[in-house]
């Protein structure tokens, strides 16, 4: 009777030469994987290179437990969160304190408003979108808090990029509502635009590319920004967007020129 030795030596050495060859990747990448010391200071030299740009000159950072911590100053606001986004690219980090300080120029939170209240209500001008964002702006000791409402992401995104790079401005919250996606409010968008730049006492409104009155729709729901010459225009404005069909609402937030205003201003000047 033939013996099954050579048979059972054979599997067993099959075996274990998987088993092997099979431990190979891993005994090789833990041997090219830094840990404990090595790894916190391989971790700060990656983070260190992301941060070897000319903004980032005065910007230091250090690194514990997956932890990125961020000090030192910047000139705008954007440096800021563009250091933030850097440090989540580096391996091994799970979060950012980011203490950065924004130094550049002091400017009034006056003249910070009413240059970023131009620069948003003029932008995008020309893509067609411009009378349906009602974007508002507030500062206070150089925090700059955006709300209202935009037509798409991008027109958020916009006035975001433009605050976040004004000298002056230490920290931008965006509080923008992106209006809801809807046939039916593209439809009734458009009817309200001929309804009120359309009407003969507010058709003068129609000559500024930067169109004063702005129109935002939510669902069926309209609210009016922006500012007018007086009264009467503003009254002519509401009585046109309630006469648009299929509109459930209309909220009157215009405002009368060379009258006091709240502390928000709205970016459709």
């Amino acid at each position: 009777m033939r013996s099954n030795l050579p048979k059972t030596r054979n599997t067993l050495f099959a075996i274990a030469l998987a088993g092997a060859l099979l431990s190979l990747p891993q005994i090789s990448l833990a041997a090219g994987r830094p840990s404990g010391v090595a790894a916190q200071a391989h971790e700060e030299s990656s983070a260190a290179n992301r941060l070897n740009k000319k903004q980032f000159k005065d910007v230091k950072v250090s690194i514990d437990n997956g932890i990125a911590t961020l000090t030192g100053t910047v000139d705008l606001y954007e440096y800021k969160t563009d250091a933030e986004k850097a440090m989540h690219k580096v391996d091994g980090v799970n979060a950012v304190r980011n203490l950065i300080q924004v130094a550049g120029p002091s400017v009034p939170d006056s003249a910070i408003q009413a240059k970023l209240s131009e620069k948003i209500a003029w932008d995008r001008v020309g893509y067609g979108e411009t009378i349906f964002n009602a974007i508002t702006i507030d500062v206070h000791d150089g925090v700059v808090t955006l709300g209202g409402h935009a037509l798409f992401d991008w027109d958020k995104d916009d006035a975001v990029s433009l605050a976040s790079n004004y000298p002056g401005v230490k920290e931008v919250i965006s509080n923008i509502e992106v209006d809801p996606v809807s046939i039916m409010d593209d439809h009734t968008r458009m009817a309200l635009a001929r309804a009120v730049y359309g009407n003969p006492v507010l058709n003068k409104y129609a000559i500024d590319p930067a169109k004063p009155i702005r129109i935002s729709v939510q669902n069926g729901h309209v609210e009016l920004y922006g500012i007018v010459d007086n009264q009467t225009d503003k009254n002519v404005a509401f009585i046109q967007a309630n006469s648009v069909p299929g509109v459930f609402s209309v909220k009157n937030y215009l405002q009368v020129a060379n009258q006091p205003t709240e502390s928000k201003q709205i970016a459709a000047q």
